[in-house]
């Protein structure tokens, strides 16, 4: 768990899934990671298991961000394991020295415009090197996605270059400075 002054990030419950449906079901929201996901909707708790078994398979994953006010579940923000040579979703244990932590994030979009996401991404950015001890931390960002590319920066990330994604096309690589 971390806390930052506004947020309360904790790993994800099956009382999120009603937060976790609006998001996944909002086409704006999901443009840029994969659209719409209807196994989200069918199954409310789909998708809080796939993000549980990140934690299990590499000790860490999706964060809930909860707004510490009024217990509000805002969206997530979190670490995902890619593997670089195919740029597919791996574990640490599977990919080896070819394992590369993305610091992702995702709120619904009633919460956008309100530093939410810049406050959760830090917070767990800190948490990564500091905790998780990664050695380098990267964000995958559509070349589209103008909102996270300003969020990247707000973070002090550097531009990199784009690489094929196998589940949703190009993006580009954004490292995070330590």
């Amino acid at each position: 768990m971390i806390e930052t002054p506004r947020l309360l990030l904790r790993k994800p419950q099956l009382e999120d899934a009603p937060g976790v449906v609006a998001l996944a079901s909002d086409p704006v929201a999901m443009e840029f990671l994969g659209g719409v996901h209807p196994a989200a909707a069918v199954d409310p708790s789909f998708v809080i298991r796939r993000w549980l078994q990140r934690w299990k398979d590499n000790d860490c994953g999706p964060f809930s961000i909860i707004r510490r006010m009024d217990g509000r579940w805002l969206g997530r923000t979190g670490i995902l394991v890619w593997d670089e040579r195919t740029w597919t979703h791996t574990t640490f244990a599977a990919a080896g020295e070819h394992a590369q932590p993305e610091l992702g994030w995702a709120l619904a979009r009633e919460h956008w415009g309100q530093g939410y996401a810049t406050e959760a991404a830090s917070a767990v950015r800190d948490w990564a090197y500091d905790e998780l001890g990664v050695g380098k931390l990267i964000s995958l960002i559509a070349p589209a996605n103008v909102r996270s590319e300003r969020l990247a920066e707000r973070l002090g990330c550097t531009r990199g270059d784009t690489v094929e994604l196998w589940d949703t096309g190009p993006a580009v690589v954004w490292e995070h400075p330590r």
